[in-house]
């Protein structure tokens, strides 16, 4: 699966590159933190992108979960489990965040 990063988060980096590099290795102390492996963390941090209707974070976290050994059916079933939590439809939209990824889709604007 080729990696595909959103053109302003690159020049975003090229512009605060002390910055993002901060960034990065939280992330990686923080999925380092416990027990759970790299693709439940994967898991749960789509659960909060959806929860946040954050749509290039779902879209990020849905890349990084398949990276991860993540199954289709293993990302939308975390969607899914969260329904009661986040609602029925930030769930929905998720899931359809998620084919953008799945079916290699571009995003909706």
């Amino acid at each position: 699966m080729a990696k595909r990063m959103p053109g302003f988060y690159l020049k975003s980096k090229k512009q605060y590159p002390e910055y993002f590099a901060a960034l990065e290795a939280l992330g990686e102390a923080a999925r380092k933190a416990g027990p759970l492996d790299a693709k439940t963390v994967h898991l749960v941090q789509l659960a909060a992108a959806a929860a946040m209707r954050s749509e290039g974070s779902v879209h990020s976290h849905t890349r990084r979960a398949r990276e991860a050994g993540a199954t289709p059916e293993e990302i939308r079933h975390a969607l899914i489990a969260v329904t009661s939590t986040i609602g029925f439809p930030t769930v929905t939209a998720a899931l359809s965040w998620v084919d953008d990824v799945l079916e290699s889709r571009p995003a909706r604007s």
